[in-house]
C-alpha cells in the first residue's frame, strides 16, 4: 500500500475532539521532512490549524513553515470561484453569484457545499491546477467529523448520479475518480483510546468500505498515556494500602489512578487493532503547558517513522 505521505490528497477525519487538527499539522510536517511541498486545508473560518504556527499572515495560500503552506477553504468563495471557472468571466460570475435566485438555489441544493469543497481540495492536489495558485506535492485536509467527512467524500459520486449531463456531472465524475483511486487519495482516521471514539472509528472504516469502496490508510490513536509501571510494580504500589505519610499516600493514589487509566487506554487501542484492517499507530500524550511547533515536530517525527 502507498504511504499516505506519498499520495496527492489525504483527508484526516474522526470523531470531534480527538485531535484531528493536531494530527493534520503533524502529518504535514512529516511530509515536509520527506522533501514534500505540502498544503494544509481547513474548512470554514476555523483558523485552528494555521494558528498552531502563529498568527495568520494574510489570506489565501500562505506559508506556515518552510515547505508547508495553509489555506482556509470557504464554501461561499469556492462557489464563486467555480462560477468564474465555468463562465470564464469575472463579471458574469459576480452577477450570477450575487443574485438572490442563485443564492437560494445553492442553499437549497443538498450536498452542494460538500461538492464545491471537495472540488477545491481536489484542485489543490492537482499537478496542473484549474485555478491560479502554486502546485503542491500533497494536500492534507483537516476534514469535518466522521459523518460530515464521509458526506464530503461521497458528494462527487452523489452529484454525478443526479446531474445526468453538463459541466457539474463532468467535474463530479473527475473528482470522484480521483477520490476513489487509492494511489491518489487517502483517508486517515484519528481516535482517542476511549470506547466511544474507538467505536466510531470502527464504524467509519465499515462505512467507508461499504459506501465508497475505500480502505482506511491508517488509524492514529492520539494522546496515549505512557505505561509507567509494570504489572508487578503496580501490584506493589497497591500493597502500600494507606501506609506512609499523607503526601506519600496521595502520590501513590495518583500513580495508581493514572496506571488504571493507561491500562484502560491500552485495552481500547488493542480492541481497535483487532477490529481494524488498517494499520493502527499511536501518538503520545504531550505533557506540556503550551502546545507549539516543537511539540508538533516531535509528533511529526513519530508519524514519519511509522507511515
Amino acid at each position: 500500500m502507498v504511504s499516505p505521505l506519498d499520495k496527492r490528497l489525504v483527508l484526516v477525519t474522526g470523531k470531534g475532539g480527538v485531535g484531528k487538527t493536531t494530527v493534520s499539522a503533524a502529518l504535514g510536517l512529516a511530509a515536509v521532512r520527506r522533501g514534500k511541498r505540502v498544503i494544509l486545508c481547513e474548512l470554514g473560518e476555523q483558523e485552528r490549524l494555521t494558528a498552531l504556527f502563529g498568527p495568520p499572515d494574510g489570506d489565501g495560500e500562505r506559508e506556515l513553515a518552510p515547505g508547508l503552506f495553509g489555506v482556509t477553504v470557504d464554501p461561499e468563495r469556492t462557489k464563486e470561484e467555480w462560477l468564474r471557472y465555468q463562465l470564464r468571466s469575472d463579471t458574469l460570475a459576480g452577477l450570477l453569484g450575487g443574485s438572490r435566485v442563485f443564492q437560494y438555489l445553492t442553499a437549497a441544493a443538498p450536498g452542494l457545499t460538500e461538492l464545491v469543497t471537495m472540488g477545491k481540495v481536489w484542485d489543490l492536489a492537482q499537478l496542473e491546477r484549474r485555478t491560479e495558485g502554486a502546485v503542491y506535492d500533497l494536500a492534507i485536509v483537516d476534514a469535518p467529523a466522521t459523518g460530515h467527512g464521509l458526506a464530503m467524500l461521497s458528494a462527487p459520486s452523489t452529484y454525478a448520479g443526479v446531474a445526468r449531463v453538463g459541466p457539474i456531472r463532468r467535474q463530479a465524475l473527475i473528482i470522484d475518480e480521483f477520490v476513489r483511486d487509492a494511489d491518489s487519495t487517502g483517508v486517515l482516521a484519528v481516535s482517542l483510546p476511549e470506547e466511544i471514539p474507538v467505536n466510531e472509528t470502527i464504524d467509519l472504516e465499515r462505512r467507508l468500505r461499504d459506501e465508497l469502496g475505500k480502505q482506511l490508510d491508517a488509524v492514529v490513536v492520539n494522546a496515549v498515556l505512557p505505561q509507567r509501571f509494570t504489572a508487578a510494580e503496580a501490584r506493589r504500589l497497591a500493597d502500600v494500602d494507606g501506609r506512609g505519610s499523607d503526601e506519600a499516600r496521595a502520590a501513590v493514589d495518583a500513580a495508581l489512578s493514572e496506571e488504571r487509566r493507561a491500562r484502560a487506554e491500552r485495552s481500547q487501542a488493542a480492541r481497535l487493532r483487532r477490529a481494524s484492517d488498517a494499520p493502527v499507530l499511536t501518538l503520545p500524550f504531550v505533557f506540556e503547558p503550551e502546545f507549539g511547533l516543537a511539540e508538533l515536530e516531535r509528533l511529526a517525527r513519530i508519524l514519519e517513522r511509522r507511515l
